[in-house]
């Protein structure tokens, strides 16, 4: 078959009580894909539908017994099979008959004598419009959720055999479960068994034999009462079979707890017609009863799932943030170690200066008299002696000595002014000085391969810590020389307006590439080769300028480098 694959794997119910129209009606279905089970009875394709359910479902009009309609109406009350299309067959050309198989529930109306073709195409078009393919819709429908289908069970409660036979005939043929009971004893048997599932119970309450006004009250307090504990109380409807007319057996038997009185000599028809309507309302409220409950229990389930869920989502946001303290306490340890390590550099490198700063003082005095005695000698020398030459040449390399003297004296002043132990205090700062500060002490990385070009537009001095020039310029200097192979050059420009102190520092290095400029502030991360770097520097920055209230950003700079930019208020409030 030239199908999708949907029609292909449909399971169908034939129900026909033609075994020769059946057999016509199989070949043709599974000629054309389709997988057939036939039942001839609508009894036993009820039985069937707790089964396995198919796909849908064909059936005669007229059918020994229960008839198509009825059929279709008794699926149409249960949630399992409600869903599932169903094809009403027949022969007739009255208009009532299709307008009761239509109204019954069923999907479509197909007279047996139509073109095969035709039959086709209306099954396909009633399979394409299912919610799902076959194979979810199928494990779906067999789902423990749905409940099982379950004919109507009848109890017919009567001392006349003859009116008893009448009544199971003519219920049977609704598809009614019926069992008969001939007096009030057996029908309270019956009915107190625990696996009774009565829907509708009749009772004659004009039998000369047993007191029916009284059954219907013995019935309507025994359907209040749970049998055992724990289980659910009956819920079956009590139909009185009398007189309409008789006034006081009426109002007695409705004070009873009957649901409703039909006359014993009622057309079959009307019989048939009341009962059918107290049985499809009991069992429709059976049905929604059972509905509400898996609902509530599917919402304890759901809210028990949300508890479990929100419990589980604070223990990862409590994790979440236990591991954000750690990092943040691992990083604030780091810097606490590096300005450790800073301070005591700091008193280290005064330390150093200072004692070089005593000899070096001595050597200036003792350099400046030699200069001056060699000036001296040099004048009362007689030309003759010929000691000319070597006194030109202490004294040049005495010039010499006071330029390296002078050299030595510069490094000194620029590590005392970087080592100074009050640079956490906010104070005017000399910007342009203390960058040439820096400079002077990164000289090493410099040398004469980078080129440093200075753009001081802004105005000179800045209230801040000394620690944001020492540190911050100094690390990305560094880093800058560091990333620059061979020669290149860095340029450091400072702007200022009347809010704002701005520096920024590009250089022609390689850069850094735009999904890590999110990271080169975090702790330890660095691009370095192992060995090479701690991954602080940029971190002590980035804290250095937030203690002034500022920002720090990278990007691209404008000779493809990377290029920082570090903003603060020009005023900062203790």
């Amino acid at each position: 078959m030239s199908a999708g694959s949907v029609a292909q794997a449909a399971e169908i119910l034939l129900v026909e009580d033609s075994e020769t129209q059946a057999l016509q009606l199989r070949h043709m279905l599974e000629t054309n894909g389709f997988n057939v089970s036939w039942r001839s009875t609508a009894e036993a394709a009820l039985d069937s539908l707790n089964e396995k359910l198919p796909d849908l479902v064909i059936a005669d009009y007229h059918l020994p017994g229960m008839n198509g309609d009825e059929l279709t109406r008794q699926m149409r009350l249960n949630v399992r099979t409600r869903a599932i299309p169903v094809i009403m067959l027949t022969e007739a050309r009255e208009r009532t008959v299709e307008r009761q198989g239509l109204e019954s529930g069923a999907d479509a109306y197909i007279s047996k004598s139509a073109e095969q073709e035709l039959i086709v195409l209306r099954i396909k078009a009633l399979l394409r419009r299912r919610s799902s393919p076959i194979g979810d819709s199928r494990e779906e429908r067999q789902s423990p959720s749905f409940g099982t289908f379950r004919r109507a069970c009848v109890l017919i409660v009567d001392d006349s055999p003859t009116h008893r036979t009448y009544l199971q005939n003519l219920l049977a043929h609704e598809g009614y479960a019926v069992t008969p009971a001939s007096e009030p004893a057996e029908a309270l048997r019956l009915v107190r068994r625990l696996d009774a599932t009565w829907d509708c119970i009749l009772v004659n309450l004009l039998s000369p034999s047993f007191d029916g006004v009284e059954l219907c009250r013995q019935l309507n307090l025994y359907r209040g009462l749970a049998p055992l504990p724990g289980t659910d109380a009956p819920t079956f409807a009590i139909v009185g079979l009398g007189n309409e007319e008789g006034g006081d057996i009426l109002s007695r038997a409705f004070a009873a707890g009957v649901d409703d009185i039909v006359p014993s000599s009622v057309e079959a028809d009307v019989m048939r017609v009341r009962i059918r309507a107290l049985v499809r309302r009991k069992l429709m409220q059976d049905e929604n009863w059972r509905i509400e409950a898996e609902l509530r229990e599917r919402e304890l389930a759901l809210a028990k799932a949300r508890a479990e869920a929100a419990s589980a989502e604070a223990l990862a946001n409590a994790n979440r943030e236990l591991a954000e303290a750690n990092d943040l306490l691992k990083g604030t340890q780091a810097q606490l170690v590096q300005a450790a390590k800073m301070a005591s550099l700091g008193e280290l490198v005064a330390g150093i200066a200072h004692e070089i700063n005593n000899p070096l003082a001595f050597i200036q005095a003792h350099q400046g008299t030699v200069e001056r005695l060699l000036t001296e000698i040099a004048a009362k020398l007689p030309p003759e002696a010929g000691l000319e030459r070597q006194v030109q040449k202490s004294r040049d390399r005495v010039g010499a000595m006071k330029l390296g003297l002078a050299r030595i004296q510069e490094l000194v002043l620029n590590l005392r002014r970087f080592s100074r132990l009050d640079e956490g205090d906010f104070q005017t700062v000399n910007v342009p000085e203390s960058i040439e500060t820096v400079l002077a002490l990164l000289g090493h990385k410099l040398g004469t391969r980078i080129d440093v070009r200075r753009h001081y537009n802004a105005v000179p001095d800045l209230y801040c810590s000394p620690a944001l020039l020492n540190q911050v310029v100094m690390n990305i200097v560094g880093n800058a020389a560091d990333a620059i192979k061979g020669t290149g050059g860095i340029d450091i420009e400072t702007e200022s307006d009347e809010t704002t102190y701005t520096i920024k520092i590009s250089d022609t290095g390689p850069g850094i590439p735009g999904e890590l400029r999110e990271r080169i502030f975090e702790p330890f991360f660095t691009t370095k080769p192992v060995g090479s770097g701690t991954g602080l520097g940029l971190a002590i920055a980035y804290s250095v300028v937030q203690a002034h209230k500022g920002s720090i950003a990278v990007d691209k700079g404008p000779q493809g480098g990377a290029r920082f930019t570090i903003t603060i208020p020009r005023h900062i409030v203790s």
